[in-house]
């Protein structure tokens, strides 16, 4: 599971039977140094680029979510949807302890 920040959302003109009464949010994946700084982060400090994940459980602009990537998106549902990520988490709080080994 990755982090993110909800930077936005998309809207749709149509979608897939499957997908409704979801949505899907813009996120920017949080770096490590936005780690350190925790929920408290401002999104797009990070070098990876911005992706669109797939919700169904509510995350909004400005939430930091949990999100998978790739096959594992698809493992909720019966049938394969053509998404390629999908928010698991609404993340509440977040601790930061990096290992000094």
């Amino acid at each position: 599971m990755k982090l993110g920040t909800v930077i936005g959302r998309v809207t749709l003109s149509e979608s897939v039977d499957l997908l409704k009464g979801g949505r899907f949010l813009v996120v920017s994946p949080l770096s490590r140094e936005q780690y350190a700084k925790g929920l408290e982060a401002k999104p797009g400090m990070g070098t990876d680029p911005s992706l669109v994940v797939y919700d169904d459980i509510g995350g909004g602009v400005g939430d930091v979510i949990g999100y998978e990537e790739g096959a594992e998106a698809a493992q909720p549902f019966d049938v394969s949807p053509p998404i390629d990520a999908i928010n698991a988490a609404l993340v509440d709080e977040m601790f930061y302890n990096p290992w000094k080994g």
